[in-house]
């Protein structure tokens, strides 16, 4: 048992969501992101099996077979493609996939390269996330949209880099354009002179 290893690590990898998410204008996914880790059915199992280099979920799933941390986290977290598994109103089709709204596909993307760079630490690329998706073959349990939005941008972040990928995010999947108010703002005030670029 690591309360504070795994208290730690929650932190660390809530703030470098945190950090993406408020680069692309999601302030209330930023901040309300994997809240529910700090729940009794999700923290205490996570210290249990912290290991500090992977999810506690998988030790706990060698462990037991399976994860009931992860079962009560997905259920929760809209950000997960997992939550949004229903059955169809079709018959014979049973579970199927829905289509994820855009920002909780962001915030998919924002945590995906939170969670490889809190276990990969100073050893971090930016195709550490695609590899990691790669591994789960998620096909079958993902909406066409979603995946091929989520793959885009994970490719984008391998090629270019996230700041290209932060910005493509800004201006043509959320259409944010961040801090212009801010600067409109202090420019009608003062000397006319911006202290931001426009987005």
């Amino acid at each position: 048992m690591n309360v504070i290893g795994h208290f730690k690590t929650i932190g660390a990898h809530r703030r470098l969501v945190r950090q993406g998410c408020f680069a692309v204008g999601l302030y209330y996914q930023g901040l309300t992101h994997d809240l529910s880790k700090y729940s009794p059915s999700e923290f205490l199992v996570g210290a249990k099996y912290y290991q500090g280099f992977r999810s506690p979920n998988n030790a706990e799933r060698e462990a037991t077979g399976y994860s009931a941390a992860w079962l009560h986290h997905k259920g929760r977290n809209k950000h997960h493609y997992e939550y949004w598994l229903d059955y169809s109103s079709e018959n014979g089709k049973g579970l199927v996939p829905a289509r994820m709204p855009d920002k909780y596909i962001i915030e998919m993307f924002m945590d995906r390269i939170a969670a490889s760079k809190t276990y990969n630490k100073g050893n971090y690329t930016d195709d550490m996330p695609l590899k990691y998706y790669r591994k789960g073959n998620p096909e079958k349990y993902i909406e066409e949209h979603t995946r091929k939005t989520l793959e885009f941008l994970l490719e984008m972040l391998k090629d270019k880099g996230e700041e290209a990928c932060f910005e493509y995010i800004r201006k043509r999947i959320l259409n944010k354009r961040i801090g212009t108010r801010i600067a409109q703002f202090l420019y009608d005030r003062k000397d006319k002179t911006s202290p931001f670029k426009e987005v």
